[in-house]
């Protein structure tokens, strides 16, 4: 087991792209660290410049207490896990297992020793005579763990290992990686696009957006008190509702006019993020999360000041909860995420989501007055995009 440390790395390549710029993580013993980010963002060229796939183009990388920048990959005592399995279809799942020893001239008495022990782990004990093309997905990724796990390596890297698994199976895979690397504990860096998946497993989450990086904390922390509107955007699903919005502070309160409708500014919000007085009369980028709308019906927290009127346009109805999509007379802020889906123009279309009760009896074609958990209320600056607290 060791650390991992980027230290300013940066990844040029020869047409002049800047794909990484001054990249600084430190990955502790281990830890599992999830690097998060849209398509095309980084973050496997991040992962692949710690496995010395690609080059380095300025900055420092140490693994453990050696600095790996003109290390081969072969030396780097790292463990690859990739997105398509790699695995060698003639091979049975055993010799799959226990390829990287072999080429290692491991003995054959422990080479036996390890794959059987890491098929235990892996519950792949009766499929050890069988080859890949025999096996589920489920499977096949067990296999490629099973790879990685015999090889004892300082690190494990893990490139999307779930991306090609359908929903279901993604769900179990994810709970059982977490559970072997915290079983196992060596330290982890691992790539996905999916955010409930970086937030599910890791132990730190750091989001990535083109090249740079915008913020690492734990899971809790990133969804609390995201650093930027990528962030608040991009960590949480259905995605924070953001818009243009006019702030007044008055005394220990003050409003938000929200299109032509009013909230509270709550003394909570208030004591939390002291700057906001520094934007008395400025307008600002409001946050509300989805789970912070509620049927003013069923709500605990409604009243003057914390509700809104809104046509509502559409209805999920999830079992244990109602997804509603309405539409609220604001001005949207875009968030900067190249994969989200822009609504549609028009008048009449949805703006606004929000995670209501399943009791809710909110219909289509109907103003629903929803509530609002004000004390929840996300602020950032307009210009800066940055979040404002002290």
């Amino acid at each position: 087991m060791a650390t991992v440390v980027l230290d300013n790395v940066n990844k040029v390549y020869d047409n002049g792209f800047h794909a990484i710029h001054d990249l600084n993580l430190d990955i502790e013993d281990g830890e599992f660290l999830v690097l998060v980010g849209p398509s095309g963002c980084g973050k496997s060229t991040a992962l692949r410049m710690i496995a010395g796939l690609e080059t380095i183009s300025g900055g420092e990388m140490k693994i453990g207490e050696r600095v790996v920048n003109d290390v081969e990959p072969k030396d780097r005592d790292i463990a690859m896990v990739f997105q398509n399995y790699a695995l060698y279809p003639h091979m049975t799942v055993y010799d799959n297992i226990g390829f990287a020893l072999k080429l290692a001239k491991v003995p054959k008495e422990e080479i036996d020793q390890r794959v059987r022990k890491a098929s235990e782990v892996l519950e792949l004990d009766e499929y050890l005579d069988r080859k890949p093309g025999q096996l589920s997905g489920g499977q096949r990724q067990r296999v490629a763990m099973g790879r990685a796990i015999v090889r004892q390596p300082a690190a494990f890297l893990m490139d999307e290992p779930l991306s090609n698994l359908d929903a279901k199976l993604r769900v179990q895979m994810r709970a059982e990686i977490a559970a072997l690397q915290r079983e196992l504990g060596v330290t982890t860096f691992y790539v996905t696009h999916d955010q409930v998946e970086a937030m599910t497993m890791g132990d730190r989450v750091a989001v990535i957006k083109d090249g740079y990086l915008q913020q690492v904390d734990t899971p809790q922390n990133l969804y609390d008190k995201p650093a930027n509107v990528f962030v608040a955007a991009f960590i949480g699903s259905p995605s924070m509702n953001l818009y243009d919005a006019a702030l007044t502070v008055s005394g220990d309160g003050g409003t938000i006019d929200l299109g032509d409708q009013t909230l509270a500014l709550s003394s909570e919000s208030l004591a939390a993020r002291p700057a906001l007085r520094n934007y008395n009369g400025k307008r600002v980028v409001l946050g509300i999360r989805p789970e912070d709308f509620e049927d003013a019906e069923l709500a605990t927290h409604a009243g003057e000041g914390r509700q809104l009127k809104a046509p509502v346009s559409l209805l999920e109805a999830l079992g244990s909860e109602i997804m509603v999509h309405f539409r609220l007379e604001s001005t949207t802020v875009d968030s900067g995420d190249p994969d989200a889906v822009e609504e549609a123009g028009g008048e009449h279309n949805a703006n606004a989501v929000g995670r209501f009760n399943p009791r809710s009896r909110v219909r289509p074609g109907q103003t629903a007055d929803i509530a609002v958990a004000i004390e929840n209320l996300h602020f950032f600056d307009l210009d800066t995009r940055l979040a404002i607290w002290d």
